[in-house]
């Protein structure tokens, strides 16, 4: 089975600890924004459960574009590495941490 989508950039924040990635998904109904750091996600639109087995980006979910910041993140004053990266771009640097 494959791993699932937050899962592996959830890992990938765990190999590369100066980043934060700021996630904007399509849930059919609605948009979320989850914030990815260390390992952990948190969703800012939706309540976080507070076992972190329960995925807070659901596999059904479409990504519509991540954004790369700087470790550690302010709200008020982001510093973005990248912005508006497609899956298919993460993708590749998923691929060069081994993901």
């Amino acid at each position: 089975m494959a791993a699932s989508l937050g899962y592996r950039l959830e890992q990938y924040t765990l190999k590369r600890p100066h980043e934060v990635l700021m996630v904007t998904v399509d849930l059919g109904a609605d948009i979320d924004q989850i914030v990815i750091f260390k390992g952990f996600s948190s969703s800012l639109v939706n309540p976080t459960a507070f076992d972190p087995d329960i995925p807070v980006l659901p596999d059904n979910a479409t990504i519509t574009a991540i954004d790369r910041l700087e470790s550690p993140y302010h709200p008020q004053h982001p510093r973005y590495i990248q912005q508006g990266l497609t899956w298919a771009e993460m993708q590749e640097l998923l691929a060069e941490v081994g993901l």
